[in-house]
């Protein structure tokens, strides 16, 4: 699956999920880390631990390993990393403060997904 794909995949299923405020971050021109971020809320530490594990579970499915996870567990930012596509699911709190998505906003890579 191409990385654009896959993108588009993480997002449609994390909103099937009931995820919240969806971005997906074109970063090909920034780092050679990876080609997108996704970064999407969750309401709670629970919501957000359930994501990230409901993601990986999906994916798996498919014959799609995440390389790395990290702080999937407490439920404050979940990291997933599918090589060219780095998930990253927050609490609201840890998303205002990390603020990712204007970190890397460059004014037309950064799309709110709406299904």
């Amino acid at each position: 699956m191409r990385s654009h794909e896959l993108m588009q995949a993480i997002c449609k299923f994390l909103s099937s999920k009931k995820a919240e405020d969806i971005l997906s971050v074109d970063v090909r021109e920034k780092t050679v880390l990876c080609d997108w971020f996704v970064i999407a809320s969750g309401r709670s530490t629970t919501q957000v631990h359930a994501l990230c594990e409901n993601l990986e579970e999906h994916l798996s499915k498919q014959g799609i390993e995440p390389r790395r996870t990290e702080g999937t567990k407490e439920g404050r930012w979940g990291v997933l990393d599918y090589g060219d596509v780095i998930v990253h699911v927050f609490n609201d709190e840890s998303r205002l403060f990390y603020h990712l998505e204007r970190l890397w906003d460059e004014g037309n890579n950064v799309t709110k997904f709406e299904d």
